[in-house]
C-alpha cells in the first residue's frame, strides 16, 4: 500500500497514528488562571541532554478554548510546565484525565490523582508519577495545521521515586507507552546493546 496523506488512506483508521510507535506519553500538568490541569500526550520525547529539554506537540481544539487545549493555554500563561512520566500502574488514571472536561476542571480532583507541589517551577506534579521533570518554556512554534504546536521546555528539576533507582540506573517496574488507536504497551522487557568503540 502506498498512499499520499493529502489524498487520504483509505482505511477505517489513520494508519499514521500507529507507525511511529511506541511514543512516550508525556503526562503535562500545568497551572494557570483557572487552576490546575493535567493531560496526556504522546507526542513527545527529550531532545537533548546539556541542558536537559523535552518537546511535546499541542494539537487540535477543545471546543471551550479559543486556539488550542488547556494544557497549551495554560503553559503560554505561566511560562511553565511538568513532565510526569507514566507506568502501568498509572494507566487507568492517566486514561481518566484524557477526557474533554470543561476548562477550570482539576482533573487531580476529578480522577483522584495525587498532586505536590514543583521545587524549581510554580506547578502540581503527579506525586506518584516514577519520573517528574520539571520545565520552563524555552519556544513555542507553530506547527503546519490548524491548531497544531510544539512546545520546547529546558528542565529545571528532576524528581525520580526511590523505588525506581537500582545501582544508581533509574529503571521503574515498566514504561507505558502508546502504539496508536486505543493500544497501548508496558515497556518491561530489557536488554544490553553496547556501543562500538
Amino acid at each position: 500500500m502506498f498512499y499520499k496523506p493529502q489524498d487520504g488512506h483509505g482505511l477505517p483508521h489513520n494508519p499514521f497514528n500507529a507507525i511511529v510507535a511506541p511514543r512516550p506519553i508525556g503526562w503535562i500538568s500545568t497551572r494557570g488562571a483557572l487552576g490546575d490541569n493535567l493531560a496526556p500526550y504522546s507526542f513527545f520525547n527529550a531532545v537533548a541532554y546539556t541542558p536537559p529539554q523535552v518537546i511535546f506537540a499541542s494539537t487540535g481544539v477543545k471546543p471551550d478554548r479559543e486556539d488550542s487545549k488547556d494544557s497549551f493555554v495554560q503553559l503560554r500563561e505561566s511560562g511553565v510546565f511538568c513532565v510526569n512520566l507514566v507506568t502501568s500502574a498509572l494507566r487507568d488514571q492517566m486514561n481518566a484525565s484524557c477526557a474533554n472536561f470543561p476548562a477550570g476542571t482539576d482533573e487531580f480532583v476529578q480522577c483522584g490523582i495525587e498532586k505536590a507541589e514543583c521545587e524549581t517551577i510554580i506547578c502540581p506534579r503527579v506525586a506518584q508519577a516514577p519520573a517528574a521533570l520539571e520545565c520552563r518554556v524555552v519556544q513555542v512554534v507553530e506547527l503546519l495545521g490548524e491548531a497544531n504546536f510544539l512546545v520546547h521546555g529546558e528542565v529545571t528539576g528532576i524528581h525520580i521515586q526511590d523505588a525506581c533507582l537500582h545501582d544508581g540506573r533509574y529503571l521503574p517496574a515498566d514504561r507505558l507507552s502508546r502504539l496508536g488507536y486505543h493500544d497501548y504497551a508496558a515497556v518491561s522487557d530489557l536488554f544490553e546493546m553496547k556501543r562500538p568503540d
